[in-house]
């Protein structure tokens, strides 16, 4: 029996449901290449902001036993920039395009959601929860349902593409959350973004191991709590969710699509993997597919969803 990873996402079909998520290979459209050659289905841009940024003094990425902690800063090459990269990569490739934005203000994401709506992109990303801006940012807008409801109706009156609103974990109802950007018309969710954030010390200096002191965690350790959250997330809304948080192997992706994601992203595995990992996840969920027979993605099934 053929098996086969072809599935549909927001009116387009993509031949792996594995998705690179922003920020995980840069901003050239060779790293979209790269990713697109090892088996993604679809690339995600950087966040990109109205106006450039160099992002924190390093050091800005840590490992330790389980995953990552970073504090990146949003760097970007800023939005017109970042939109000429998509457009190159859109020349040579079929495959979908996410373009990530991020901003504080509902008139800054209206700016960009103009810039993103004069390119080549498939689909729009808001990102709504970056945890490592505290210092200049806040509490992510992703902590507010009002402010969620708000930027995503303004955003969808003008938006000519389907909006995808990336949320934070770092929340204590994300299903208020999720429901307010279902009610405001977002197409899908994106979750989760990192969690956090947290901080590693280097006892020997006897100081923050980064720079900026704390960060985002990624990686493994974050997996049982992305799948808590979408599983919660799709017990209660009606629109897809691109589903990530320490994927690393197939069956962290099959548990995703179990817990009621649509398609899955794969972002610090490529460090653990290397680039190859696109190709590998997608042969270990045909395995997968082999062992249980099934024959497509909508096979594999869903957890009953959580009442009330």
């Amino acid at each position: 029996m053929q098996k086969s990873l072809k599935t549909e996402f927001l009116g387009i079909t993509i031949t792996s449901p594995l998705v690179l998520p922003a920020g995980v290979m840069g901003m050239a459209f060779s790293g979209f290449n790269i990713s697109v050659e090892n088996g993604a289905g679809i690339v995600t841009s950087k966040s990109l902001t109205l106006k450039s940024r160099t992002g924190h003094k390093g050091p800005v990425v840590a490992e330790f036993e389980g995953g990552f902690l970073n504090c990146m800063g949003l760097c970007n090459p800023g939005i017109v920039d970042g939109i000429a990269e998509i457009d190159q990569f859109k020349k040579r490739s079929n495959i979908p395009v996410i373009a990530s934005v991020f901003a504080t203000n509902t008139k800054d994401f209206l700016e960009l959601t103009k810039h993103v709506n004069k390119s080549q992109t498939d689909f729009l990303e808001l990102n709504l929860s970056c945890p490592n801006v505290f210092d200049e940012f806040g509490i992510p807008l992703a902590a507010s349902t009002e402010e969620v409801h708000n930027i995503i109706m303004a955003v969808k009156q003008i938006s000519k593409l389907p909006v995808i609103a990336k949320l934070s974990p770092n929340v204590y109802d994300i299903v208020s959350i999720a429901k307010a950007a279902e009610s405001a018309g977002a197409d899908a969710l994106c979750m989760i973004n990192t969690v956090g954030p947290g901080m590693l010390i280097d006892t020997k200096m006897i100081k923050p191991v980064l720079f900026n002191k704390f960060g985002g965690l990624s990686g493994p350790c974050i997996k049982p709590i992305a799948l808590k959250l979408i599983y919660q997330t799709y017990s209660a809304v009606n629109i897809p969710i691109l589903g990530m948080g320490g994927v690393t192997n197939g069956e962290d992706a099959i548990e995703m699509l179990m817990a009621g994601a649509s398609v899955i992203g794969v972002g610090t595995a490529v460090h653990y993997r290397g680039i190859e990992v696109f190709n590998k996840i997608n042969n270990e969920i045909l395995e997968f597919m082999e062992e249980n027979e099934y024959k497509n993605l909508k096979d594999i099934p869903k957890l009953e969803k959580l009442n009330g």
